[in-house]
C-alpha cells in the first residue's frame, strides 16, 4: 500500500450520525500515539477500532435509499470510548471516522459485489466470498434486517475513491504502527476491537455457561500465540465476563491479514456484546459503558505488563 503520513488527533466520539459536510476536512481515521514521534512506542500494543466511525459522506447518501439513521446498526457504537484510555497506558490506537457502511476497513478493499455496480469490475474485485453473498462486502449492499442501502447501482470509480480516501490510508497507518512496535520491542501485538448485536450471542455459550459476553477471535490459533489469547481470556473471566473463542466470530480481514506470529505480529479480535453497555433500540449508552471502559483499561495494563518477547 502507498504511504501516507500518520495523523495524531483527539477522537470525538459521536452518539448521532455526524454531519456529512465534515469528512474531507480531516483524515478518515484518528491516530493516537502512546508517545510522540520520533520516540519509540512504550509497548508493543496497537489497538484498532475499524467500525466505530459515524460519518456518512454526502457522496454515499446521495446514492442511498435509506437515511443514515437507518444504517447505523452496523456501527460499533462507543467502542472508541471503551478504548479511549489506551494511549495513556502505552497502546497506540487507530480508529475509523467514516461509517463502516461507506467502506469496511475490516474487509479486503476489493471484496466487492459485482451486482452492486453498473460497470464491469476488474477481475481482482469480483468477490464470491460468503460476506459478499450476505451483502456485507467492503461496500455493504444491505443494512440491518437486510434492507438495501442504495437506490441505484454504483460505479467502480466510486468504490476506488472510497478505497483511496479511507481504506488505503487506514491500513498504511496501521502497518506503520505495527512496524514501529516490532522495531522497538521485537514483536507487535494488534488487538482489533469490535461490538456485536446481542442477537449474535444467542446460542453461543461462554466457558462457564450462559450466553457469551465477549468473543475472542484468533483464527483458531493461527493469528496469534495461544499465550496471548489465554491471557486475555483469563483477565476477562476474572472480571466476571463469559468468554467464547472463535464462534460466531473467528476474526476478520484485519486479524487474518496481520496475524503472522512467525513474522513477529500477533493479532486478536475482541467482540463485545452490545447489551453490556448500550440500549440497542435507542442507541444510548447504559451504566455498563463506564464498567467496560474501566475493565478495558485493566486489560490494557495486563497486556502492557506481559513479556511480549515471550510470545511464540
Amino acid at each position: 500500500m502507498s504511504a501516507s503520513p500518520p495523523i495524531a488527533t483527539t477522537p470525538q466520539p459521536a452518539t448521532a450520525p455526524t454531519p456529512a459536510a465534515d469528512p474531507f476536512a480531516r483524515p478518515a481515521h484518528d491516530l493516537l500515539r502512546a508517545a510522540p514521534e520520533p520516540l519509540p512506542p512504550p509497548t508493543a500494543l496497537v489497538f484498532a477500532s475499524p467500525h466505530s466511525g459515524s460519518i456518512y459522506p454526502a457522496d454515499m447518501m446521495s446514492a442511498a435509499r435509506l437515511a443514515a439513521e437507518a444504517i447505523r446498526g452496523s456501527e460499533d457504537a462507543f467502542v472508541d470510548r471503551i478504548i479511549a484510555g489506551a494511549p495513556a497506558l502505552g497502546a497506540a490506537v487507530i480508529q475509523a471516522r467514516l461509517a463502516r457502511a461507506y467502506i469496511d476497513l475490516n474487509r479486503d478493499p476489493w471484496e466487492l459485489d459485482p451486482a452492486m455496480f453498473e460497470d464491469d469490475l476488474p477481475e481482482y474485485a469480483r468477490s464470491r466470498s460468503a460476506r459478499v453473498a450476505a451483502g456485507l462486502g467492503a461496500i455493504a449492499r444491505v443494512a440491518t434486517e437486510g434492507r438495501p442501502i442504495y437506490a441505484r447501482k454504483l460505479t467502480f470509480a466510486e468504490a476506488q475513491a472510497r478505497v483511496d480516501l479511507a481504506h488505503r490510508p487506514y491500513h498504511d497507518a496501521l502497518e506503520r504502527l505495527l512496524a514501529a512496535a516490532r522495531a522497538a520491542h521485537g514483536v507487535a501485538i494488534l488487538v482489533d476491537w469490535h461490538s456485536m448485536p446481542a442477537a449474535a450471542a444467542q446460542g453461543q455459550r461462554g466457558r462457564g455457561g450462559g450466553l457469551c459476553d465477549i468473543v475472542l477471535g484468533d483464527r483458531f490459533g493461527a493469528a496469534c500465540s495461544p499465550k496471548l489469547t489465554g491471557l486475555v481470556e483469563r483477565e476477562l473471566e476474572s472480571m466476571g465476563y463469559r468468554v467464547a473463542r472463535n464462534a460466531p466470530y473467528a476474526g476478520g480481514y484485519t486479524t487474518e491479514h496481520y496475524g503472522r506470529p512467525a513474522r513477529r505480529t500477533h493479532a486478536l479480535q475482541i467482540e463485545i456484546n452490545r447489551s453490556l453497555y448500550m440500549d440497542e433500540v435507542t442507541r444510548e449508552p447504559t451504566e455498563g459503558l463506564a464498567r467496560l471502559t474501566a475493565d478495558a483499561e485493566r486489560l490494557t495494563r495486563a497486556l502492557a505488563a506481559m513479556d511480549a518477547a515471550s510470545l511464540r
